[in-house]
């Protein structure tokens, strides 16, 4: 067995960590890195990611989390939101950064530019921020995997008043909306679900080969 797949086995949604135990500045750079490169599409990135490391804060989320204790145990709280102010300068701002990293022409990316930008204008606002939120959902993803890689507990949640958040958080002012949460850390050695075995269909009942 593969160390990927031994800790995709490892791995489960926490419902209790140890309070006690923080995760290293180091573990935290590595979340960070993997949110920023998590694959978006067209790569223009309209997602953030909150840590929250504040004891008095998670505590005054708890309530709007509907008084889920994996919130306030984590050692830090992740709050994926999207930028609900998403225009076709985002795309310019993505066009004239990859010009100034990989040299790029404008001759040669001006068309898919402004296909792109034709594109992001022609879109109503609720499907702006419904492509934004499949970002966040790929985001996650790819979180999750790398806390299992990295031997970090975690927890998916949407099961939280996501309109409460923002305002404690004041995402309003920043043009963000909450969406999703990751309470991530060490699992309790009292969590009932640490030794409970992964239930998962048979391989053969998940998966089409053509």
């Amino acid at each position: 067995m593969t160390k990927t797949i031994k800790q995709l086995k490892w791995r489960y949604a926490v419902k209790k960590f140890d309070a006690n135990k923080k995760l290293s500045k180091t573990k935290i750079d590595r979340l960070k890195q993997a949110f920023n490169l998590t694959a978006t599409s067209y790569g223009l990135q309209p997602i953030k990611m909150l840590v929250i490391t504040d004891q008095k804060l998670k505590d005054s989320l708890l309530e709007h989390a509907y008084s889920q204790p994996q919130v306030t145990t984590a050692s830090h709280l992740l709050v994926i939101a999207i930028d609900t102010n998403f225009t076709t300068k985002n795309v310019d701002n993505y066009f004239d950064l990859e010009k100034k990293i990989r040299g790029t022409s404008e001759e040669i990316i001006g068309k898919f530019r402004s296909q792109l930008k034709e594109n992001i204008a022609n879109k109503s606002e609720k499907e702006i921020e419904q492509m934004a939120k499949n970002q966040a959902y790929i985001a996650l993803g790819n979180l999750m995997t790398v806390c299992a890689y990295e031997k970090i507990d975690s927890c998916p949640m949407e099961g939280f008043n996501a309109e409460k958040f923002d305002e404690v958080l004041q995402l309003k002012d920043k043009n963000l909306k909450s969406v999703l949460l990751l309470p991530v850390g060490y699992r309790s050695e009292d969590d009932f679900m640490r030794k409970l075995k992964k239930v998962r269909k048979p391989i053969k009942d998940s998966i089409i080969e053509l």
